[in-house]
């Protein structure tokens, strides 16, 4: 079997689960050879490997990186870190700050409003019986929903995804230089945004995030920048991707959407879970030793990169009866497409459900006929998995409006 996990084109219409089975079966801490000189790293790939290595974050470390690459010459010079890539306690600091915007509770109580930008999304497109779901459906909802908690105009949301969508292409489908100017632009406009929320606080993210002390001081712009990069990347790319690749499996089971468009009320909950296992759109975190130690056998030394490929893990075989079916009544489904438990464990995992429950709902309900209309084009990345394109066709239908 050739393995190759670098290669954007593995992950060109899915994973690649024949290299993740045969991976699991034959050589489930695989070392794999890393591109331009990096020194290789381990690929792990069995869920339970995934699950002990998530929890042990003193042995298997965020920092300094959560991306194969290691990024040279680009640490801040005030030493500032995002929190993703940082481990407790300083991380539980950062995380603590923002972490009251996304209890199940905030979840909840914004769910009204989440499911009224679902309308309007739908109503957008529902009278022409056509668009591209990915672009005016799948991504509009994520991109309005992070813009209204950082108390953003919603179509600047939309031009935040489309910068999240170039930094996660891989470098060579973009270029390197369009990767760093997306970067570029979006700490230019968090600057922007960091002076007006100054000058005019609002009941909003950043201006929590602006005036929350954080070992004993006020966040640093460069802190403040890669906590805004933080939520806009992370706040997108799961529920848009979800949403896409949710619906594209759907589509490619006719019998299957029947069956959750004839039961939605009572399946929804249940094939939300399983369009995340059997979707994974996050499709990789890695970890750092910390220490010499061994997983499932193999020696680990200290400083070794671990890449944990959580789409391997949603189709283990000793975990999920039957993995590579896409059963929208799965249960249990104790899926990691939002990690692995332990301290990284998604912080918006439960806003994300409850964005995806809408605007599956609205499509699922006022696009009952949707079907592909031309093949879909996926993200060129290693690591988000989801169409980046996808035609779609409909009946015309009417605009519901404010309700």
């Amino acid at each position: 079997m050739d393995i190759d996990l670098l290669d954007p084109k593995s992950f060109d219409g899915g994973q690649p689960h024949d290299q993740f089975a045969w991976l699991r079966e034959h050589d489930p801490v695989h070392r794999h050879a890393e591109a331009d000189g990096g020194p290789g790293y381990w690929a792990i790939t069995r869920y339970e490997d995934i699950r002990a290595i998530s929890r042990n974050h003193a042995v298997f470390s965020n920092e300094p990186s959560i991306m194969i690459a290691d990024a040279k010459g680009v640490q801040p010079p005030d030493g500032s870190r995002m929190m993703l890539m940082c481990d407790p306690p300083y991380q539980t600091q950062l995380r603590r700050i923002v972490s009251g915007a996304f209890t199940p509770k905030a979840a909840r109580d914004l769910r009204p409003r989440v499911e009224r930008l679902a309308r309007q999304i739908v109503d957008e497109v529902v009278e022409r019986g056509e668009c591209d779901f990915v672009a005016e459906v799948a991504g509009e909802l994520p991109s309005y929903v992070i813009a209204e908690l950082l108390g953003l105009p919603l179509e600047d949301g939309r031009k935040l995804y489309q910068l999240t969508e170039t930094i996660h292409s891989s470098t060579e489908a973009v270029g390197q230089a369009a990767q760093v100017a997306a970067g570029i632009e979006m700490f230019s406009y968090a600057a922007r945004v960091a002076a007006e929320k100054r000058a005019k606080p609002g009941d909003d993210l950043a201006t929590r995030l602006l005036e929350a002390e954080f070992e004993g001081k006020r966040l640093s712009d460069m802190e403040f920048n890669l906590f805004f990069m933080l939520l806009v990347d992370a706040g997108g790319d799961t529920t848009r991707n979800l949403v896409a690749g949710g619906m594209l499996a759907l589509l490619e089971r006719p019998d299957v959407l029947a069956r959750l468009q004839g039961d939605l009320d009572r399946l929804l909950p249940t094939a939300r879970e399983e369009m995340l296992r059997f979707t994974s759109p996050v499709i990789y975190m890695r970890r750092t030793a910390r220490q010499d130690t061994e997983v499932a056998g193999q020696a680990i030394r200290e400083g070794d990169k671990l890449v944990l490929y959580y789409g391997s893990a949603n189709r283990d075989a000793t975990v999920f009866e039957d993995p590579d079916r896409f059963d929208v009544a799965r249960t249990p489904n104790h899926h990691v497409a939002f990690g692995a438990t332990g301290a990284h464990f998604c912080l918006g995992a439960q806003l994300a459900r409850v964005e995806i429950d809408a605007m599956l709902r609205e499509v699922l309900t006022r696009l009952p006929d949707l079907a592909l209309d031309g093949p879909p084009e996926w993200l060129p990345s290693n690591f988000i998995s989801g169409p980046r394109a996808m035609p779609v066709r409909f009946s015309p239908g009417p605009r519901r409006g404010a309700d």
